[in-house]
C-alpha cells in the first residue's frame, strides 16, 4: 500500500475509534512521527480527511480533528440517508443472485441472535456489514464512493450512542422488510421500506445525541494546507 494510503487509513481509523479525539490538534511533523512516515504522505492523507469532514487544516497551526455538533450530524444524515435509500432502490432494480440473498439473509440471522442475547456492540458491527453489503450491490461506483466519504462522519456519531441504544427489535424487523422487497425486485417497495427505516433510525440517533453534543451551526470553514 502506498505511504499516502497507509497514512490515510491509519489516521482515519484513529479518528473514527476516538483514539484521536475531537479537538485534538497536531502539527504535520507530529503526525508524521506518530505514523513513522514522511510529511508528504501525511499531508496528502490530511487533505483527503478534510474533504470527508473529519479534520480541519490550518496553515502553520496544524491539523485538528473536527468536533461533532448536533447540526453536523443532522446534515450528514440528511445526505447519507438519501444516498443509501437510492442505493437500495437500485439493488432492487438490479435484483439479487441466490448467493447475494443468502449472504444478506445470513447477516440478518446473526443480528437477530445478537439482539436476543443483548449484544448491541456485535449487532452494530453486523448492521454496518448489512448496510455496506447492500450498497456494494447497487452498481453505481460514484454513489458508493460518496457514501463512503460520509460513512465515517455518521459512524463517529453512532459510536457515541452505542451504549444508549434500545434493543434493536424494530431495526431487525425493518431490515427483513427491506430485504424482502429487494429480493422481490420491487423497487418502489424497497425504497419506501428503507426510507421508513432511515427516518426512524436517524430520528432516534439525533434524540440520543441531543444531550451529548453541542447544537452547533453550519458556519464551520476549512483552510487549505500550505
Amino acid at each position: 500500500m502506498p505511504a499516502r494510503e497507509r497514512a490515510y487509513h491509519d489516521l482515519r481509523y484513529r479518528i473514527l475509534t476516538g483514539r484521536l479525539a475531537p479537538g485534538t490538534t497536531l502539527l504535520e511533523t507530529e503526525l508524521a512521527a506518530l505514523l513513522s512516515l514522511s510529511r508528504t504522505p501525511v499531508r496528502e492523507a490530511a487533505i483527503k480527511l478534510a474533504e470527508e469532514g473529519l479534520v480541519n487544516i490550518r496553515a502553520r497551526h496544524g491539523i485538528t480533528v473536527c468536533d461533532l455538533s448536533l447540526c453536523d450530524v443532522a446534515e450528514v444524515l440528511d445526505v447519507f440517508s438519501a444516498l443509501e435509500i437510492r442505493a437500495v432502490a437500485l439493488v432492487a432494480r438490479r435484483g439479487l443472485s441466490h448467493g447475494e440473498h443468502n449472504h444478506l439473509s445470513g447477516l440478518l440471522d446473526r443480528m437477530e441472535r445478537y439482539t436476543a442475547n443483548g449484544n448491541i456492540v456485535r449487532w452494530s458491527d453486523l448492521d454496518d456489514d448489512f448496510h455496506s453489503s447492500m450498497v456494494s450491490l447497487c452498481g453505481n461506483a460514484r454513489l458508493q464512493r460518496t457514501l463512503g466519504e460520509y460513512w465515517g462522519q455518521q459512524f463517529r456519531a453512532r459510536m457515541l450512542i452505542l451504549p444508549l441504544r434500545p434493543v434493536p427489535h424494530q431495526s431487525d424487523k425493518e431490515h427483513r422488510e427491506i430485504l424482502a422487497a429487494v429480493h422481490a425486485r420491487d423497487e418502489e417497495a424497497a425504497r419506501h421500506a428503507h426510507e421508513r427505516h432511515r427516518a426512524r433510525a436517524d430520528a432516534q440517533q439525533l434524540a440520543l445525541l441531543k444531550n451529548h453534543l453541542p447544537p452547533g451551526d453550519s458556519t464551520d470553514s476549512q483552510e487549505d494546507m500550505r
